[in-house]
C-alpha cells in the first residue's frame, strides 16, 4: 500500500491554457500565474502570449493568450476548483457563454490522463476542444514540440496542420 501512496503523492505535469479580454490583459496573465504559484503549483515554463479574436463573436474584445507548463500534487478537481477561485478572484463573471472576461484558466493536459467527470464542473482531461483550438495549439508547441493528444495519439504539429489557415492568421505574438 506505502508504494501506492507515494506514487498518488507525485507531481504530475499539467498544461493550462490563460485567457484574458477585459482590463489589463497582461496584468491579468501575470496575476492568474503569481496566484497559481501560491496554490501548491510550481510554474516550469511559460509560452509567448497570442493575441486572438474573440469567439464566437470577433467584434468582442480581443484576447490574449498563454499556455503554462506546470507541475503539481493537486488532483485533477482540486486543480480545477483552485482554477475557478482565481477566475472568481480576477473579477470573471459567469453569464453568458463566451462573453468577455477577465480570465479565463482551463486544464488542457493533465499528466495525460483521460477523465470524463459528470458533475456539477463537468471536468473532461485532455480538454475537449483543445484540439480544434488555435490559441491553445501554438502556444502548448511553444512548451512541448513532441506533444500528443492523449486520446487522438496526434502530435502538436500535426494538430496545428489541421487548423483553419483564417485561425492560424489571425495570431499575432504580443
Amino acid at each position: 500500500m506505502k508504494k501506492q501512496d507515494i506514487l498518488e503523492n507525485q507531481a504530475r505535469i499539467v498544461f493550462l491554457s490563460i485567457g484574458s479580454n477585459l482590463g489589463n490583459k497582461i496584468k491579468n496573465i501575470e496575476l492568474t500565474k503569481f496566484k497559481l504559484s501560491c496554490f501548491n503549483v510550481k510554474i516550469i515554463k511559460c509560452s509567448k502570449n497570442y493575441e486572438t479574436l474573440s469567439w464566437p463573436d470577433k467584434n468582442k474584445p480581443k484576447f490574449i493568450n498563454a499556455v503554462i507548463k506546470i507541475k503539481t500534487k493537486l488532483s485533477p478537481m482540486e486543480l480545477l476548483n483552485k482554477c475557478l477561485k482565481i477566475e472568481k478572484e480576477l473579477g470573471r463573471r459567469r453569464g453568458i457563454k463566451n462573453s468577455p472576461r477577465t480570465c479565463d484558466i482551463d486544464i488542457i493536459d493533465y499528466d495525460q490522463k483521460i477523465l470524463s467527470c459528470k458533475n456539477k464542473l463537468n471536468l473532461s482531461l485532455p480538454h475537449p476542444k483543445m484540439h480544434e483550438r488555435s490559441f491553445v495549439l501554438l502556444p502548448l508547441y511553444d512548451l512541448s514540440k513532441t506533444w500528443i493528444h492523449p486520446i487522438k495519439k496526434i502530435g502538436i504539429k500535426d494538430l496545428i496542420k489541421s487548423i483553419n489557415i483564417d485561425d492560424l492568421t489571425s495570431i499575432k505574438l504580443t
